[in-house]
């Protein structure tokens, strides 16, 4: 599968479904070899290998909970021991979350929220990052969310992480520039993947299309920001760095 990323290596996380998939799915066919990871559906994960080879790309199924340091590690060493190099990273694991009062909230969920969406995206480029300053660079595109850049009523929890990943999204960006590292965000508004619909419900969400919340008048498909996230890791975004792209249908505006 020939395209521009060719000869490339891209890890992708929380890829098991959505956003995830699509994005996988978008670099092998541009030509990377593409791994895999995820924790909790494996099965999900394994069906987007398998999505792959049947089109004709080269992937890696590894399960991993990337909100842990061990496994983090283990994640990126064997993406080397595969394929000996890593070009492209996409931090895409995270998850909703609950929803409520702020001060109804346990420790316990801040905790496993702020672990999940935020300290799971540094563990990531804690590991991603050494290995392609080996390569003489790379690309990474953290996934954020619309609430990382505005409030989002009873889920403080996911608008704190999602916040935050920015901040860090714009340091790590700052910091490796001269490296030959770019870093960015996208920031997806809704889009029809399985949390939203499994919390929100699929009338519900074409429901705020209808009321002109989503100016363009629809949701978001997964692949839509699959194709941001790929634009970000290639040479066409070469001049793009510590920037939060927004792919919402003209909600924010």
């Amino acid at each position: 599968m020939a395209g521009k990323f060719q000869g490339k290596v891209a890890l992708v996380t929380g890829g098991s479904a959505g956003i995830g998939r699509a994005s996988a799915l978008a670099f092998a066919r541009e030509g990377a070899k593409v791994v895999v990871a995820a924790d909790k559906n494996v099965k999900g994960g394994q069906e987007t290998i398998r999505l792959i080879k049947k089109a004709g790309g080269e992937a890696t199924f590894v399960k991993a909970d990337v909100s842990k340091a061990a496994e983090v590690e283990a994640l990126v060493n064997k993406t080397v021991e595969l394929y000996g190099r890593l070009d492209c990273a996409h931090n895409n694991a995270g998850l909703l979350g609950d929803r409520g009062s702020l001060t109804e909230f346990t420790e316990e969920q801040w905790d496993w929220s702020i672990n999940v969406n935020l300290k799971s995206v540094w563990l990531c480029m804690k590991y991603e990052i050494p290995v392609m300053l080996k390569n003489g660079g790379g690309a990474i595109v953290n996934t954020s969310s619309l609430a990382g850049l505005r409030a989002l009523a009873g889920s403080p929890f996911y608008v704190t992480s999602k916040h935050g990943m920015i901040g860090l999204t714009k340091s790590a960006a700052v910091e490796y520039a001269k490296m030959g590292i770019r870093v960015n965000a996208v920031c997806p508004g809704l889009i029809l993947t399985p949390p939203i619909l499994q919390q929100v419900g699929r009338d519900s969400l074409a429901a705020a299309a209808r009321e002109e919340r989503i100016p363009l008048g629809r949701l978001g498909n997964p692949e839509e920001v699959a194709e941001v996230v790929v634009w970000l890791c290639s040479d066409a975004a070469s001049f793009v760095t510590g920037d939060a792209i927004v792919v919402d249908g003209g909600t924010l505006a």
